[in-house]
């Protein structure tokens, strides 16, 4: 029996967990938290390695023969000549870009040649948007800038001793927005015209490659970040979405190819096999369920709003919520507010309220998810995530308005599974025991799996309500651009 580790350095922490190379069942674990404040838009590195090292204490790592490495996504390492870091990291959180994002949209002249270049238009977040915010706001700072790396290069560049070759993995590099998943190459031309000039960039390894070996003999694995490890720990595959119930949303399928949205509302990543994670986000999910739960003085908070939902009826008694309260990106909508229509005084009672607010938030998911089936994505079951899966509410009715099998997987951490799954299939390449387009098989993730059943034509109709008020509020706000648009055609 094998043993490896994987480890996701998220904003806050760092967990380490330790499996079997050919099962994937858990043999130990290591938490740290980070030295740092969570909501920080600035990281000394350093205090990545520091949550590292607490977190591999006592011993944890012995007789590991491999190690994956998942980390936050969009975070911006800017090295100067030597290698050390130019300023402190810019994480993914941080909002400042925004302007600088728009300078760049305008810069490459509109969205549409964004989508075509590297399959995503501009975000504040994402590190070309960062170097441009760098070069505007620090340019002493960056003209210093000799290469540019994320999180987790950083974190494996740390791990194998500081080498001359820098790496990183398809999934990272297809966040950074210069490069494309579409073509697997870098766009150049995009890092000096945020930056100014050029920067060294990491080489893509493949996903089963290995990045490097430790004087110690330890092998390295490719990493990656946290939304592809999670992705590959739960084990989804071609036909499956995940939805993310965070204070806003996510909606990600995996899929063959790369679809480029002129439209910017498809975030073109790749995922951590070879396949890739088309991604469609909204501002809202949770918070309004949070909104509506203030709204009604609930002190029971989110399970106070679900036992109350549930005891109104499906279609809310003609309430439709559209929970855009931060405005919206899907779709896109910025500066729009959220409406709540329908009210009569039969309406007009808190159980209907507290099942529109359910239904709003879904049906504004299910909306991110026919985004991506009109754009060719089957989509056979979706994986729901997020505390808010829990809720007896959210379980009841997110099949029907889904129109599909819902997988409610219990918590764990996936995206440190991820990496060790990653680690396993590294080093069974290196070994020659496992086929480099094969990853190895895992167990997978426990789960209670929700069939829509006969509820199935209430959802089609619930949704169906919805989208005659949405239209109704914002026409025009979708256009169909191919079939399979309605929840259920998949």
């Amino acid at each position: 029996m094998g043993i490896v580790a994987g480890l996701d350095s998220s904003a806050a922490f760092t967990h380490i967990v330790v499996c079997d190379t050919d099962t994937g069942a858990v043999l130990r674990q290591g938490y740290a938290a980070h030295p740092v404040e969570p909501k920080a838009a600035e990281v000394d590195p350093q205090a990545w390695l520091l949550s590292l090292g607490e977190a591999a204490s006592g011993g944890l790592l012995e007789n590991v023969e491999a190690i994956g490495v998942a980390a936050q996504q969009h975070g911006l390492v800017a090295l100067d000549r030597q290698g050390n870091p130019v300023r402190p990291a810019l994480v993914g959180n941080d909002r400042r870009a925004q302007v600088a994002a728009a300078d760049l949209i305008d810069g490459l002249g509109g969205r549409q040649p964004w989508a075509e270049a590297v399959g995503a238009v501009p975000q504040a977040s994402q590190p070309v948007a960062k170097l441009r915010w760098l070069a505007r706001t620090e340019p002493e700072n960056a003209k210093r800038v000799a290469a540019v790396l994320q999180p987790h290069d950083w974190l494996v560049w740390q791990l194998l001793g500081r080498p001359a070759r820098r790496t990183t993995d398809r999934g990272g590099a297809s966040g950074t927005g210069y490069w494309s998943a579409r073509t697997s190459s870098y766009r150049p031309d995009l890092v000096e015209l945020a930056l100014g000039h050029q920067a060294a960039l990491p080489e893509v390894l493949g996903p089963s490659d290995a990045a490097g070996t430790t004087p110690e003999g330890l092998l390295i694995s490719a990493g990656t970040g946290e939304t592809m490890a999670a992705s590959f720990g739960l084990g989804v595959a071609a036909g499956d979405a995940v939805v993310s119930l965070g204070a806003s949303g996510s909606v990600m399928a995996v899929h063959h190819e790369a679809l480029a949205d002129p439209g910017g509302m498809i975030t073109s990543f790749a995922d951590a096999t070879g396949m890739h994670l088309p991604v469609v986000h909204t501002s809202n999910a949770v918070r309004a369920l949070r909104g509506t739960a203030d709204m009604l003085g609930l002190d029971g908070g989110l399970e106070e709003l679900s036992a109350l939902a549930l005891k109104s009826t499906p279609g809310s008694s003609g309430l439709v919520l559209l929970p855009y309260l931060e405005g919206e990106r899907t779709p896109q909508l910025p500066h729009a507010a959220g409406t709540l229509c329908g009210l009569r005084r039969e309406s007009m009672k808190p159980e209907h309220l507290a099942r529109a607010a359910f239904e709003g938030m879904l049906c504004s998911l299910a909306d991110a998810l026919d985004v991506l089936r009109r754009r060719g994505v089957h989509v056979r079951r979706v994986f729901l995530l997020g505390a808010a899966a829990e809720l007896p509410a959210v379980r009841a009715m997110a099949p029907a308005l889904f129109g599909t099998q819902v997988v409610v997987p219990q918590p764990a951490q996936y995206a440190a599974l991820g990496a060790a799954r990653q680690a396993a299939w590294a080093l069974g390449v290196s070994q020659g025991r496992l086929d480099p387009a094969s990853p190895p098989a895992w167990q997978g993730a426990a789960a209670q799996v929700l069939e829509p059943g006969e509820e199935l034509p209430v959802g089609r109709a619930v949704r169906q309500q919805y989208e005659a008020t949405r239209d109704q509020i914002h026409p025009g706000a979708f256009a169909s651009d191919g079939p399979g648009a309605e929840a259920g055609t998949d």
